[in-house]
């Protein structure tokens, strides 16, 4: 059997990661003027901790293969995106809003992928996944686009799709991840005999 301590691990990281997500983008929608710099820091290393647990999700193959099928790509990416945030802490708000716009565009594109194969194999709850990852991609878009030179303006703005984000990722993985405790292997080993002939 199948240890399913990689799958225990990248759900619970998922949704750890997604509530800290979710205050995140409430604190900055409270205080849009609060640092710059620390927006930049603290982003980047939530975009590296996302990004392995990522990795751990799409290496612990649960049941589905729904919601982790993409985190291998997706995972080094946002580990990438986060050191670079890290390196530059101090970046224009510009520079935060599409780094973090892309991360958020792409993740919404694969969870609508991964809505549509949740209706496949007759998740219910797959509408919603589809619902939150078209809002998010379009925050993403309005992140990379950043339409507006205010900080206030992007602080909130930053802060909703984190939000978005967030609420996604939760609504994905509960709906999406199904852990067995007796699941099979993929690859069942097997004896083979010849018989001998008389």
């Amino acid at each position: 059997m199948r240890s399913v301590a990689p799958m225990k691990t990248a759900k619970i990281g998922y949704i750890v990661i997604s509530i800290l997500l979710c205050a995140l983008g409430i604190f900055l929608i409270a205080v849009p003027d609060f640092s710059i710099s620390a927006v930049g820091t603290i982003c980047g290393a939530i975009l590296i901790v996302f990004g392995i647990v990522r990795l751990v999700g799409y290496f612990s193959k649960d049941l589905y293969r729904l919601a982790f099928q993409y985190d291998l790509a997706f995972g080094i990416m946002m580990i990438a995106l986060g050191m670079i945030m890290l390196l530059h802490p101090n970046s224009l708000m510009n520079f935060i809003c599409i780094t973090l716009g892309l991360s958020f565009f792409a993740d919404g594109l694969f969870k609508i992928q991964i809505s549509i194969d949740s209706k496949r194999f007759g998740i219910r709850e797959w509408w919603l996944i589809l619902a939150l990852a078209i809002i998010t991609v379009i925050f993403g878009i309005l992140l990379i686009a950043h339409p507006s030179e205010s900080s206030r303006i992007l602080t909130v703005l930053i802060g909703i799709s984190m939000l978005c984000e967030g609420v996604l990722n939760i609504s994905t993985v509960i709906t999406a991840v199904k852990i067995i405790k007796h699941q099979r292997p993929d690859v069942i080993e097997i004896d083979y005999y010849e018989e001998r002939e008389d």
